[in-house]
């Protein structure tokens, strides 16, 4: 029987620019798969303004860390044939590979251009606040560190359809680049007004070419890293229709397989349920309500009921479609959507997310390996090994759940013959030392558990109903299993 599908997102903000990123997600490809985890989310590949970027300041979609531009030939995360070596060692270990897309925008362009623009309100985008006037834009790239290799592409201002600097009057804002079919795209998010408009060079997907020149990049990127999957940035900027071509081109090209996740950052249902019917199903989203869901639990504390923790959510309304996350480089701490979940709340996050039938899960490389930068965090590794060890050899079968109190909920796994003494009893509490009376199965009625996480030292017996009374400490998350020499997930398949 197959395991269970675990993702790591293979970085978070503060990596060290040092150029060893792909070398270290080689050199830990072995380790990675013996933890359980079979698939990473790798950051932007492609070359960005200087090697100290995130990937996310894209320059050259075509530049995987080959040609010498913006200062260097790596990119923040070493080259391209690191890279490459990187994901064969993956694939090798049994874990698919999938790459973030930076496809909203463009930056560090190599020229200006003068052209004219309508100034917009930055809070509504569709009201302009001035005639159409002139201004020296970055908006020519010309990649003269690549030439015509791969694509012979150049993109000016009739390529974008807005831009944040006036290099002329040395000034910033939204400035909506006027002309022949020049609007902002409909088919984006509402918030101001039209969010189309993110940052930078802002890529105009009502262009012919522009679109063109995207599908033929995706099948490039496919070809030349082989890789298993894309995770799609920022989509909520993007011309919807557009992302439903991009995915239907991708997935023609190397197979149903291939498996596409979007970052379409909107805690509202509706707007989530209406972008899956846009793009029919053909990629799956980040549960972005879940986890707000878990950050104002973290916050709350036992005010929080948790009984409601999943009302509302993407994992609840459409399970098979739901990437169900704690934190990312874009929550944690001085970020964008800094919406840090708190520490003591962190595990049973983990366990609400891991332990469960639904969602697809991803681990977070902050919270496993610890967050850079000026304030550091230390990563959870020790519990979070604990909980993935569990998925992989314990949470399977038919679940049952007991989410029948406001500080203290719970649920069971029951197992499934193919996996040895698989099955789990999961209690979270938010308040007191707590206890959940849950059924197992009467065909374990005599089997000792013990609780993973060692927070409950005691152990229980499963009676002869198939019942048990299982206990939790304040605050905390026990996980209640039949006591094994578990095998590593590396030679469980």
């Amino acid at each position: 029987m197959k395991r269970n599908h675990t993702m790591m997102q293979f970085f978070e903000w503060h990596l060290a620019a040092d150029g060893d990123h792909w070398k270290r997600l080689a050199e830990m490809a072995p380790e990675l798969k013996a933890k359980g985890i079979d698939s990473v989310w790798v950051p932007p590949v492609t070359k960005a303004v200087s090697a100290e970027d995130t990937g996310y300041g894209v320059y050259d979609l075509y530049d995987l860390g080959e040609f010498d531009q913006k200062g260097t030939v790596r990119t923040k995360y070493g080259t391209k044939q690191e890279l490459v070596e990187a994901i064969a060692e993956c694939q090798k270990n049994g874990i698919a590979v999938y790459v973030d897309l930076v496809m909203n925008h463009k930056a560090g362009a190599d020229e200006t251009e003068v052209f004219k623009v309508i100034e917009v309100d930055p809070n509504d985008r569709t009201k302009e606040i001035s005639e159409p006037f002139e201004i020296e834009g970055w908006t020519k790239f010309t990649f003269p560190g690549r030439g015509d290799q791969y694509s012979s592409f150049k993109w000016n201002s009739e390529h974008f359809n807005g831009t944040d600097f006036d290099a002329k009057g040395e000034r910033t804002g939204v400035f909506r680049i006027a002309g022949e079919n020049k609007k902002w795209n409909e088919n984006v998010d509402d918030e101001f007004g039209n969010y189309d408009y993110l940052m930078f060079a802002n890529i105009d997907y009502n262009h012919p070419d522009v679109r063109r020149e995207m599908i033929d990049w995706g099948k490039w990127l496919i070809d030349t890293l082989q890789c298993g999957g894309f995770r799609l940035d920022a989509i909520k900027h993007i011309n919807h229709e557009f992302i439903k071509e991009f995915a239907a081109e991708m997935i023609r090209k190397r197979g149903q397989d291939f498996y596409i996740v979007g970052e379409f950052w909107n805690s509202n249902l509706d707007a989530c349920r209406e972008f899956l019917d846009t793009v029919d199903y053909q990629i799956d989203l980040f549960d972005v309500s879940l986890h707000y869901k878990l950050h104002e639990a973290s916050l709350a504390g036992r005010d929080f009921d948790l009984s409601k923790i999943f009302d509302d959510t993407l994992v609840q309304t459409h399970p098979t479609h739901a990437v169900t996350f704690v934190d990312n480089h874009d929550s944690q701490p001085h970020e964008a959507l800094e919406s840090w979940i708190g520490d003591w709340f962190k595990p049973s996050a983990y366990a609400l997310t891991l332990l469960r039938r639904d969602g697809y899960p991803v681990v977070f490389y902050g919270d496993y390996y610890g967050i850079g930068g000026p304030e550091p965090v230390d990563g959870k590794k020790e519990i979070l090994d604990i909980l993935l060890s569990a998925r992989c050899n314990k949470a399977y079968g038919e679940q049952e759940d007991y989410f029948d109190h406001a500080n203290t909920i719970g649920w069971v796994r029951r197992g499934v013959e193919e996996i040895e003494g698989s099955g789990c009893a999961v209690v979270i509490s938010n308040g007191d030392d707590g206890e959940k009376r849950m059924f197992i199965g009467e065909h374990r009625a005599g089997e000792v558990w013990v609780d993973l996480t060692k927070s409950c030292d005691d152990q229980i017996t499963i009676e002869e109903d198939g019942w048990a009374t299982f206990h939790v400490c304040g605050g905390g998350v026990s996980v209640w299993v039949l006591p094994e020499q578990n095998e590593d997930c590396a030679d469980a398949e």
